[in-house]
């Protein structure tokens, strides 16, 4: 199966998560629809949908006490609190079973956007939970419903279209009206001024690769993929659920944002096959392409290309 940071595990675990989904199907908020339609979710909504409960079983919780050591993360790959910007995804539609994609709030006009991979797929319904705390009665930053995703159409794994593997979403204001990036900041879109970058990729390996289900952050080197519009880097444990991570440069500790100049997508979903599956990730170049994207997701119009 050709690897993707998304979807590895969903597989496996797709008839026993067939059960779960209609176990829950009642509970899906009254009216929750289509992004951009009347009848989509609000933040709130999506919040009460998502509480402690839901979430540690989509989480994949297999029964581990708190205390059993987490799987290690070898490499420059390190577990931490995370940061308000960073979060996960959660489907009501998927498999129930876990978060599959990272997801970043970017600077925009409204702020009210956020940037993952373009193959995390984000239908209806869709949540994010920005500095995820696994098990916590209320998430730091809030559950924001997911409004409309904007992809490019010419978006494919292993083409030049993988070159195109990125999207952004815009999200609902909070039960208080909020913007997100309000809430909790946004790091800034650049483009990826080179081959050779230092970056800081933080993301969200799910519980099944990873069961501390907790942030991880690697700060390390860029280069080249060759034969596409691609930046590589090499830091171990970067696993499914990582898909959408953002890779930020002049990174400040202080505000805890950067200068996002890629997300973890790309050729492949983001990595090769193979033994090194976890620790290569790869990363399509923020060029023209994005930004014309980045025009269509403010301005909320349908992405069209020729």
């Amino acid at each position: 199966m050709p690897f993707s940071r998304w979807s590895r595990a969903r597989w496996v675990r797709a008839v026993l998560a067939g059960l779960y989904v209609v176990a829950l199907a009642a509970a899906v908020p009254r009216g929750a629809g289509g992004h951009g339609r009347d009848g989509s979710w609000s933040s709130e909504e999506a919040r009460r949908f998502w509480g402690p409960t839901r979430m540690s079983a989509a989480d994949g919780d297999d029964g581990r006490d708190a205390d059993e050591p987490a799987q290690r993360i070898t490499g420059s790959a390190r577990h931490f609190d995370g940061v308000p910007t960073v979060g996960v995804l959660f489907y009501v539609g998927e498999d129930m079973r876990d978060h599959h994609c990272t997801a970043s709030v970017v600077h925009s006009p409204k702020g009210n956007l956020i940037i993952t991979a373009g193959h995390c797929g984000l239908g209806e319904d869709a949540a994010f939970v920005p500095d995820y705390r696994r098990g916590e009665r209320k998430q730091p930053y809030g559950v924001w419903a997911v409004d409309r995703a904007f992809v490019d159409p010419r978006r494919d794994d292993y083409g030049d279209g993988s070159d195109l593997d990125f999207a952004f979403a815009t999200v609902r204001p909070d039960g208080r009206g909020r913007t997100i990036e309000r809430v909790t900041g946004a790091n800034r879109l650049v483009r990826t001024p080179g081959d050779v970058n230092r970056v800081t990729v933080i993301g969200y390996p799910s519980a099944d690769s990873d069961p501390a289900d907790q942030a991880v952050r690697c700060t390390t080197m860029t280069s080249r993929l060759p034969g596409h519009q691609q930046l590589t880097m090499r830091c171990e444990g970067f696993f499914s659920g990582t898909s959408g991570s953002p890779w930020l440069t002049h990174f400040d500790e202080r505000t805890r944002t950067g200068d996002l100049i890629g997300v973890l997508g790309g050729l492949n979903g983001g990595g090769p096959d193979g033994e090194d599956s976890d620790r290569i990730s790869y990363s399509p170049l923020n060029g023209d392409e994005i930004f014309k994207l980045y025009l269509d997701a403010i301005n909320d119009r349908e992405p069209r290309r020729a």
